[in-house]
């Protein structure tokens, strides 16, 4: 689960965002499942099974349902992988029925791509494969300012993981430039999880103060603070 949602005073493309991505992450070509035919032929195996299709798509249209949330985009390239693409789509359609007061739309993934970027008020949760997803997420996150700001939950039956989608950004480390808005979103997420939204919903109010003053805007969003001095700021502003 991805949420992009606009923060701050933060310029950027478009403004008052709020989209959610499910993405599958456990198959699809990130399985890794490749074969050497040759020297000069290398083969990649697209995996996508019902059982995670049915979790993440099921996922995606509760998570509406629970959040008031009005319509759910799936996204696939059904029209050319019509084995694997196709039974996704076609196992999204099947649960859709289920939840007569979500809109549902299907659309390819290159037409999503583009319509990302012209009008993405259009969309509201979003699910797709392994792949598709972490592309389009991270074009959503460049939409409110970069992945610097974009949280993520890997989310079981039995564990979860909360995380900054950017990953762990080994170029930075050390120079105090991070910014660490997406890591704390992240904790945010699993503050959420645990059932302690008081407590989330402070740190998300405190952030979203401290990206409104220009002062406290790090590398990425072309500022001048450091991860220590925004830290620090959030800090505060939680005990105000």
């Amino acid at each position: 689960m991805r949420p992009v949602q606009s923060i701050g005073t933060i310029e950027t493309l478009f403004e008052n965002l709020d989209l959610v991505l499910f993405r599958e992450n456990t198959e699809d070509l990130y399985a890794g499942v490749e074969k050497k035919v040759s020297d000069d032929e290398m083969h990649s195996i697209k995996m996508i099974t019902r059982k995670a299709s049915e979790r993440i798509i099921r996922r995606a249209f509760e998570y509406a349902k629970e959040n008031k949330r009005k319509s759910v985009t799936v996204v696939t390239k059904a029209n050319i992988m019509k084995l694997s693409d196709g039974m996704f789509l076609e196992i999204a359609r099947e649960i859709a029925e289920e939840f007569p007061t979500i809109e549902f739309k299907e659309i390819l993934v290159d037409n999503m791509a583009m319509q990302l970027v012209i009008n993405p008020y259009q969309f509201d949760v979003v699910v797709t494969e392994n792949l598709y997803g972490d592309i389009l997420s991270d074009e959503m996150a460049g939409l409110i300012g970069g992945l610097g700001l974009v949280p993520g939950a890997n989310i079981g039956d039995d564990m979860a993981i909360f995380e900054a989608v950017h990953g762990s950004a080994p170029d930075i480390a050390g120079k105090n430039l991070a910014n660490p808005t997406a890591i704390i979103l992240g904790g945010c997420m699993m503050l959420d999880y645990l059932g302690k939204t008081k407590e989330s919903n402070n740190i998300r109010h405190a952030l979203n103060e401290v990206l409104s003053k220009p002062e406290n805007f790090t590398h990425d969003l072309k500022g001048t603070a450091t991860t220590s001095q925004f830290t620090q700021a959030v800090i505060q502003q939680m005990k105000r």
